[in-house]
């Protein structure tokens, strides 16, 4: 087992703190449409911005371990703003089209905020997945 998590450490870190963010994000959101009956688009735009800051203390201190200083870490942080900028445009597509346009024709009312939390799920494995592409190969590189 000390194999596997020493062979697989990053991955294993990237999957936990994915799983903080991505908590973060859902809760945000959740909190922000549900409880305070925020705008769908408004409420996951601050989502995203609220779990992009938890993503990127996360990402570079345990899981990628960088050690960039100065402007190098500031290259890096835009870069990483720049990765999630991308995926959160899609998040935000994904979430309008479902909530917005789709969800009102085919869900029934009683049922929405449960479609709209099951597709931010759904929208968030994909986030991931693409995120953790673009911080290995283009942001975090050795």
């Amino acid at each position: 087992m000390q194999s596997f998590i020493k062979k697989y450490r990053e991955q294993l870190a990237y999957l936990f703190f994915g799983g903080v963010t991505t908590a973060v994000n859902i809760l945000t959101y959740a909190l922000l449409h549900t409880v305070l009956h925020m705008q769908s688009d408004l409420a996951n735009a601050i989502a995203w911005a609220v779990s992009v800051a938890v993503a990127y203390v996360t990402n570079r201190r345990w899981v990628f371990e960088s050690r960039s200083r100065g402007k190098a870490m500031l290259r890096e942080f835009a870069a990483f703003v720049g990765g999630r900028a991308v995926t959160g445009v899609l998040d935000e597509g994904i979430m309008h089209v479902a909530v917005e346009v789709i969800g009102p024709r085919l869900i029934p009312a009683p049922a929405r905020n449960l479609w709209d939390l099951g597709v931010k799920v759904a929208s968030n494995v994909l986030v991931i997945l693409l995120n953790y592409v673009f911080s290995k190969r283009f942001i975090f590189k050795k």
